[in-house]
């Protein structure tokens, strides 16, 4: 039996804004704010929540408060691919046959997503934790898993993909509104702020407002980890991406960041700020740590987290080990730290 929603967390913004606090099943984070912004074409969607049945129902529900049926909805603009914000769109597209926007890098890691079979992302992830120094006991249930075929049971495996791409620097074709598309990569390849360049309702000094996604958060910061794509060479430098990107959005001075977790906020600079020192100081840390050589695994079990390494979940491990290598990455890309020549697995050391 799907159960049934009542009194939905709906909040009003003004000026035709709305956020509803879709649920994100057994993760820490609670919920996805999914913004409502009405436009003359109908209403339209920033994020749409994770794919779940209590998830879609608080959507439905949030929705009608705000006098907006699912059939209604005109357009959904996805801020990034991560299933928290896309895993509702092909049922929203369903209902009420609205198109889908997405950034095109963020779209072709949708496409690899689809048509990538289990057993060569499982050999992919095999290979990339082994060349980081992952221990066999990490690696076993990912070898298992190949060698049994058996399938991925990840969510957003077959996510929607988008009708319409996303043009950083311009204007989304939307009546009545000026919604301006600006790229911040970083958390994904393909991540979009929307800036509503608008004066804001309540009169707030500054510049609109910004739908940040996950790109710039009131309490916490991003996962930065390194773009997975087993087709291609390419040496990505994400954190560098991200904290270019977090220079940029801080430039725009939004009167007001509605962020797609948490809570809204203002001062954006302000909050940059605090992000590219925390970041630095999380470099300079790290290079505290590779004055002896250390695999991204070691690396990553020696970083603070929010708990110990040892009480983080195995795929959590996963996820740590990738964004430790990110960082890496970066200390690499600045001549602050370089592979140790011959090394297998590889090890990192501070110049």
């Amino acid at each position: 039996m799907t159960p049934q929603v009542t009194d939905p967390p709906v909040i009003e913004h003004g000026g035709g804004v709305w956020s509803i606090k879709v649920p994100i099943p057994d993760n820490p984070l609670g919920f996805t704010l999914v913004h409502l912004l009405d436009t003359d074409a109908g209403p339209v969607l920033v994020d749409t929540g994770w794919d779940d049945p209590t998830s879609w129902d608080t959507l439905v529900a949030g929705l009608a408060a705000c006098g907006v049926a699912v059939a209604d909805v005109h357009g959904v603009v996805i801020t990034h691919h991560h299933p928290d914000h896309h895993g509702l769109s092909a049922k929203v597209r369903d209902a009420s046959g609205a198109w889908l926007a997405m950034h095109d890098a963020d779209a072709s890691v949708v496409r690899r997503t689809r048509s990538n079979p289990p057993d060569r992302w499982y050999a992919y992830l095999v290979d990339k934790l082994t060349a980081a120094g992952a221990p066999a006991e990490h690696l076993a249930p990912l070898i298992r898993a190949r060698e049994e075929g058996r399938p991925r049971k990840l969510p957003g495996l077959a996510p929607a993909l988008p009708d319409r791409g996303i043009t950083p620097g311009e204007l989304l074709a939307l009546p009545g509104r000026r919604l301006r598309a600006i790229w911040t990569p970083g958390h994904t390849p393909g991540h979009v702020c929307l800036h509503l360049e608008e004066d804001h309702p309540a009169g707030l000094r500054g510049n609109g407002r910004l739908f940040s996604g996950d790109h710039l958060l009131p309490g916490i910061t991003p996962h930065i980890g390194l773009y997975e794509d087993p087709e291609s060479e390419t040496v990505t430098d994400p954190l560098g991406d991200y904290l270019d990107s977090l220079e940029r959005v801080g430039r725009l001075d939004p009167a007001e960041v509605l962020p797609a977790h948490q809570h809204t906020f203002t001062d954006a600079p302000a909050r940059v700020h605090e992000l590219l020192a925390h970041h630095e100081e999380r470099l300079t840390g790290l290079l505290t740590l590779l004055a002896e050589p250390l695999t991204p695994w070691q690396i990553a079990a020696r970083m603070a987290w929010n708990r110990p390494w040892a009480e983080i979940p195995y795929g959590s491990r996963t996820i740590a080990v990738s964004e430790a290598e990110a960082h890496v990455r970066r200390l690499v890309k600045l001549g602050r730290a370089e592979a140790v020549p011959g090394s297998d697995p590889v090890t990192f050391v501070a110049v």
